[in-house]
């Protein structure tokens, strides 16, 4: 049986042409899936972040989040086209955070501070499931106002949940979710080094940092308000305080300074869909061992 188990592990050191296509083949799909991910992501925030600049200079009517950007993309020529390869493109991104997450593809290991990156690449790949979800189903059905819709959504959700046993409580721990979301997105924003994935000229990365550091403290800023919002709708038990992400927004701007705020925030969404167009390029992408090796 020992010399069967060697001959057996001699046999699979032997180069095999037909297997290193394979293993080529794989790590090409998971690359161009990633870079496409990236991409995706990039246009919706660039998308979401032009509009609320608009809305802060009210040339526009309301500011949306990131769904509410896909259907106002999907009210525009060829929206379609953009909301199907939208909806592809963020699938791909969901794929890739699965890998990163459950296969380790960034080998971040099984230390405190790997299973932490890990879970919150679980976690990002969740909310994207959802945000590529709601591209497909604008493809049957793209309302006329994303921003009324956006609010009426919100507000429906919050019903739903107010009318389960302990639903109060239920939306305030959402509220807190939306916070802990937002912290972490700051102190992500101070704390980490955004180039050590980019595989790019120290230069270039020294220059492309600061629109991750900016991106992520304007999306974690961002969630603020609506946690605000939701966490008193659980207290109030009051369903119509809960607006969406655009509602949120648009209470921030009714705020004193509200427009500079504003076009704060859709500089820091610009910031950071510029950033993730950095890492659909220059992102070091490395396939999980097992689709590799398998």
């Amino acid at each position: 049986m020992d010399v069967h188990a060697r001959l057996a592990r001699l046999i699979n050191r032997i180069p095999r042409p037909g297997r290193r296509r394979r293993s080529n083949a794989v790590r090409d799909g998971v690359e161009i899936a990633a870079r496409v991910g990236y991409g995706a992501r990039g246009f919706v925030y660039l998308s979401a972040g032009l509009i609320i600049l608009l809305s802060s200079a009210d040339l526009v009517e309301g500011a949306v989040g990131t769904r509410g950007a896909m259907a106002w993309l999907g009210l525009q020529p060829l929206g379609r086209a953009w909301l199907l390869l939208l909806g592809l493109g963020l699938t791909a991104f969901v794929a890739w955070r699965l890998m990163q997450s459950i296969m380790d593809a960034d080998n971040e290991g099984r230390s405190w501070q790997g299973m932490n990156t890990r879970i919150s690449q679980g976690f990002s790949g969740l909310g994207y499931a959802f945000l590529a979800i709601s591209a497909f189903a604008l493809l049957i059905h793209t309302p006329a106002d994303p921003v009324t819709e956006e609010a009426r959504t919100g507000t429906e959700q919050a019903a739903r949940v107010l009318s389960l046993p302990f639903g109060n409580w239920l939306l305030i721990g959402i509220g807190l979710c939306i916070l802990g979301v937002g912290v972490a997105n700051i102190v992500r924003a101070w704390r980490e080094d955004f180039t050590q994935y980019l595989s790019c000229s120290v230069d270039l990365c020294r220059r492309v940092a600061p629109l991750a550091r900016i991106g992520y403290m304007a999306r974690g800023l961002a969630w603020l308000p609506l946690s605000a919002l939701v966490i008193a709708a659980g207290l109030h038990a009051e369903p119509s305080e809960v607006t969406g992400f655009g509602g949120a927004l648009d209470a921030l701007d009714r705020q004193v300074a509200g427009p500079w705020l504003l076009g704060a925030a859709a500089l820091g969404f610009i910031a950071f869909g510029a950033f993730s167009f950095i890492e659909a390029r220059f992102r070091r992408i490395r396939p999980p061992r097992e689709l590799v090796s398998g």
